[in-house]
């Protein structure tokens, strides 16, 4: 009896020890919970995330109890004895893991556009984390059988589309795999995430360490008083007193180069663009680049694809890689042609200004914006004036918006920002009612990516009575000492085009948030963007915003006539290095076996060769080792996107022209078929209901100056 009761007294000290380590392990959490703001629901209108209460040292916190919580939800619908049903199992995943994406959709913003070593520190330890988290749920045996045995057949609507959408997630990630292989799978996209995050990192630094100092201010002859001063204090931040430092955007050309007189500054800061990350220092991609060329090829040939293009494009309108370079191959010849006609237009000009030289890479946006003046008389420096960036944003893109869907804005000044240069806004329906937060971050800084976007830090939601809070990002120059921050027609453009990204966020009309708003194909999410960009020439539109910065004069017709006329100029350059990249991509993604990977510029060089891209005058709009977007920002075999996109948009566009423009009618309809479907509806069909007409490629070489028809 005495021996039995020492086991049980043993038995009740490890029963209460344990018991007492769980109770602790709660409170723990529970404190993190109940003092952690991401780990809250906002009490700001429509959850606006409280940036004024989140520190760095949140996060990680955030994460781990996010991730315990998801991980304890996905196994009570795995292991539920219930029988499947779209309640029990699709809408219980769809509603799982909200104080992890709470966090994330905060922290990822942030790495973006405002990141500090604490935060990429946290990038890199937890991107394989989250792609193994990923890959519990969608490698989940158990959870995917409850899918497959669900009857599709007595679903509808949104409950059959978001179950439709769940099982292709599955299948794609390799759920039908064997346990060996689904082993090997998430092997290779912890490793994926981890170098991803890594290039993102190195090409941040490559970036930076791209700035060109200049001693001279002559060597800056052609720049404006304000962009010189501007460059005086970025050189004066980074320690380099007296001196001038222009930074580098992320694409292959420099805006600069349209005005620098001097050829030999030009040339030293293309080419430092070009060579940013290929200098065999910290700021080097290409051996992290080939390695996740490799690795994709791997993860395609475990799921049984050819090359991990095939594999990618399975959910895309494109359907398959054959119909994507289809479109890209029946666009370059024209694209090729017309840009060689516009190479010998420049070097007649040189010779004729008895320059002496063969047009360079650096030469052509200096010399085309000559040529530019000469056909059209349109001179950039005459433009500007009339494109000061709030006039452009509250009287340009917030008027068309108003104009074509009858929605309106109120700045709000007492909502907390994450930067000082963010502003806010409130956006109201046509019927008044309010609608969303909107944010926007306009200006360029060390710790931001190079680029534009548009992000939902909430995505609009019925089920969830979640309205849009939205942001979009920029990187444009900031003004110095109470000068103007005067912008470019290239930069208006973008700023309608990232709105049109808004606004299929602010239109979303879904029940569930995996279907809503820009939750949709690549190949379809730029459609709604580029149509926007219309709307900064609509003539009503353009007069209302196009004020001159210092008289307040509209722009006189004369110069909107010219713009007009010269919209389709230097097209065969635009188009050429854009489906230079596009086809890049491409080819990195279409390799089958891995012996044909070779060195990163052989690859580029052999790539555009044999596809006649390789253009010495019109070099690729991204160069490998800097291609984002491919290597780290999602359009891996994808950046076609934007050209698919845009043959949609041209289809779409003249529809509209034949019907009127941008009339409130026409917009309104674009809002019923495009803007509001999300993802919840066949987009092939969709589009098709819009126009009448399945997409078709001449309204693209007609619209882009490249064909006489």
């Amino acid at each position: 009896m005495q021996f039995f009761s020492k086991i049980n007294l043993a038995s009740a000290i490890v029963v209460f020890a344990a018991s007492l380590q769980t109770n602790t392990i709660q409170a723990q959490n529970n404190s993190v919970k109940m003092t952690n703001p991401l780990l809250q629901r906002s009490t700001l209108q429509y959850q606006a995330p409280p940036f004024n209460l989140i520190k760095d040292a949140d996060f990680k916190p955030a994460f781990e109890y996010g991730l315990g919580v998801h991980d304890k939800e996905i196994m009570a619908i795995a292991d539920s004895p219930a029988k499947p049903s779209f309640q029990n199992s699709v809408l219980a995943l769809e509603t799982s893991g909200v104080d992890l994406k709470r966090a994330m959709s905060v922290f990822y913003n942030l790495t973006g556009s405002n990141t500090n070593p604490t935060l990429q520190a946290l990038q890199a330890e937890y991107a394989p984390i989250f792609s193994g988290h990923n890959d519990k749920i969608y490698l989940n045996s158990k959870l995917y059988k409850r899918f497959k045995a669900l009857d599709l057949a007595v679903l509808k609507g949104e409950d059959k589309k978001l179950t439709q959408y769940y099982l292709q997630k599955f299948e794609l990630a390799g759920a039908n795999l064997s346990d060996a292989d689904k082993v090997k799978m998430k092997k290779i996209n912890e490793e994926l995430a981890s170098l991803g995050t890594l290039f993102g990192t190195k090409l941040l630094i490559a970036r930076k360490n791209g700035a060109v100092l200049f001693d001279n201010v002559k060597d800056l002859d052609g720049l404006s008083a304000n962009e010189i001063a501007a460059a005086k204090a970025k050189a004066t931040e980074a320690g380099h007193d007296g001196q001038y430092l222009l930074g580098l955007s992320n694409t292959t050309q420099q805006p600069v180069l349209q005005s620098l007189t001097n050829r030999a500054t030009r040339e030293k800061i293309f080419k430092s663009s070009w060579t940013r990350a290929e200098k065999n220092d910290d700021g080097d991609t290409r051996e992290v680049l080939e390695k996740m060329a490799k690795l994709r090829l791997q993860k395609a040939n475990l799921m049984g694809k050819k090359n991990f293009a095939e594999w990618k494009l399975q959910d895309q309108m494109a359907e398959t890689p054959a119909r994507a370079m289809d479109l890209l191959a029946k666009i370059a010849g024209p694209a090729v042609a017309k840009a060689k006609v516009e190479a010998k237009e420049i070097q007649d000009l040189i010779d004729a200004q008895k320059g002496g030289f063969k047009l360079e890479p650096w030469d052509w946006n200096f010399y085309s914006e000559q040529v530019r003046k000469a056909k059209y008389d349109l001179d950039e420096s005459q433009v500007k004036p009339y494109f000061e960036l709030t006039t452009v944003l509250e009287k340009g893109v917030f008027f068309a918006a108003q104009k074509m869907y009858g929605i309106t804005f109120k700045q709000r000044k007492d909502l907390p920002v994450y930067h000082p240069d963010v502003m806010a806004y409130e956006v109201f329906d046509n019927d008044g009612k309010s609608m969303a937060i909107y944010y926007l971050d306009f200006y360029t800084r060390d710790n931001k990516n190079g680029g534009a976007w548009m992000n939902s830090f909430v995505s609009q939601s019925h089920y969830l009575k979640q309205k849009p809070v939205i942001v979009n990002v920029y990187n444009f120059a900031k003004p110095v000492s109470g000068t103007p921050s005067l912008i470019s027609f290239d930069n208006v453009i973008t700023m309608f085009h990232e709105f049109g990204h808004t606004l299929h966020g602010l239109f979303a009309n879904q029940n569930y948030s995996s279907l809503s708003g820009t939750s949709v194909p690549r190949d379809f999410v730029e459609f709604p963007s580029q149509i926007n960009e219309h709307a900064a020439l609509d003539p009503e539109v353009l007069r209302n915003y196009a004020l001159h910065y210092e008289t307040k004069e509209v722009i006189p017709q004369e110069l909107i006539d010219k713009i007009k006329k010269a919209e389709t100029f230097n097209k065969g350059y635009d188009v050429t290095e854009l489906l230079a990249a596009s086809t890049l991509d491409m080819n990195w993604h279409s390799v089958e076996n891995e012996a044909d990977f070779k060195p990163t510029l052989v690859f580029e060089n052999e790539a555009l060769q044999k596809y006649g891209l390789l253009v010495n005058e019109v070099p690729t709009r991204y160069h490998t080792p800097y291609f984002a977007h491919i290597w780290s920002g999602g359009y891996s075999a994808g950046y076609y996107a934007y050209t698919w996109s845009k043959t949609l948009d041209y289809n779409a566009f003249d529809w509209m022209k034949a019907n009127g423009g941008l009339t409130r009618e026409n917009s309104e309809r674009f809002r019923k078929y495009i803007l509001s479907v999300g993802n919840s509806v066949d987009l092939n069909k969709a589009f098709k209901e819009f126009i009448g007409h399945d997409m078709e490629i001449e309204p693209y070489l007609r619209n882009a100056g490249l064909s006489d028809k």
